[in-house]
């Protein structure tokens, strides 16, 4: 995205945030293909057939995005972090109903075909434990934890990123480096 269409997001963006009920229509034409693209990022590792489809996680995180009233937005990149977080609970909390189905909270009949499917879903187990280690990295570090997050559930780059918690570059890829190698270390031992 150039730097002009880039300032041009944020004008609409701090113009909606006044109550520029036009803006918001004109945001929306302008973000939803980038929240699209940012939904396929999320979706990617999603088994086929998976019930949320990105259509339906750009349209609950838009909705949620709207609903929110008189915020001070910062620039494209504050609007599209804010999506990814909001796209990461979406998820979690998608994966977490469904597991907790599989494990007997509604009964469910199912096929020999359909028992295959649910075998493959482990992605939602995965995620729900990226989810735990993450709030326990934020514990810990967090702006480690939330350059994960933008940069992973947000598919910002190294320079948005940097733009967004006003360090540096280089800083943001020693947090990516540490943060990964932590991630990777804690994973580990849950998956054990």
């Amino acid at each position: 995205m150039t730097d002009a269409a880039t300032h041009e997001i944020t004008e609409l963006l701090k113009a909606w945030g006044q109550g520029d009920k036009a803006a918001l229509d004109e945001l929306t034409d302008r973000c939803y293909r980038e929240l699209r693209r940012l939904a396929r990022h999320h979706m990617r590792g999603e088994r086929a057939g998976h019930s949320l489809q990105t259509s339906a996680l750009v349209n609950e995180a838009f909705l949620r995005l709207t609903d929110w009233k008189n915020v001070d937005w910062q620039n494209r990149a504050h609007f599209f972090a804010m999506a990814a977080r909001i796209m990461r609970n979406i998820l979690v909390d998608f994966a977490k109903r469904r597991q907790s189905i599989k494990h007997g909270a509604e009964i469910l009949t199912v096929s020999l075909s359909v028992a295959d499917s649910l075998a493959q879903e482990e992605r939602g187990t995965d995620l729900i434990a990226l989810d735990e280690a993450l709030n326990e990295l934020a514990g810990l570090n967090p702006r480690q934890s939330r350059v994960v997050e933008l940069k992973f559930f947000g598919g910002l780059n190294i320079d948005e990123i940097a733009a967004i918690l006003e360090v540096s570059a280089g800083t943001v890829r020693r947090d990516w480096s540490l943060a990964q190698a932590w991630l990777y270390r804690e994973l580990s031992k849950r998956n054990q």
